[in-house]
């Protein structure tokens, strides 16, 4: 399984995939992603929080991708996601919010 880290481009999140096993770690971000780093696979387009549906959505891209932890580091990510943290539950699926 594997773990997803939010904020992709930030130093942030470079720090905390460096901490983990950085082999099982997908960065994503919803803001401007380079196309390259997209295409190259080292990034993935993750859905805006401004989205109604936005807990859903992630729900279905972790089940796609197989993703099994989620540490959001901007803020309202996190709200979102403490908010929807029953129906991560019922998948096995941890966000992880304060490490």
């Amino acid at each position: 399984m594997k773990t997803l880290i939010t904020a992709a481009t930030s130093g942030e999140a470079q720090r905390l995939k460096n901490k983990l096993d950085a082999d099982a770690v997908i960065l994503g971000d919803y803001l401007d992603v380079p196309e390259f780093m997209v295409k190259s696979g080292n990034m993935i387009r993750l859905p805006d929080p401004k989205s109604i549906a936005y807990a859903h959505e992630m729900l279905a891209l972790c089940l796609d991708k197989e993703i099994q932890t989620i540490y959001p580091l901007k803020e309202q990510e996190k709200i979102l996601l403490k908010e929807a943290g029953q129906l991560f539950q019922e998948y096995d699926i941890i966000v992880v919010c304060d490490f």
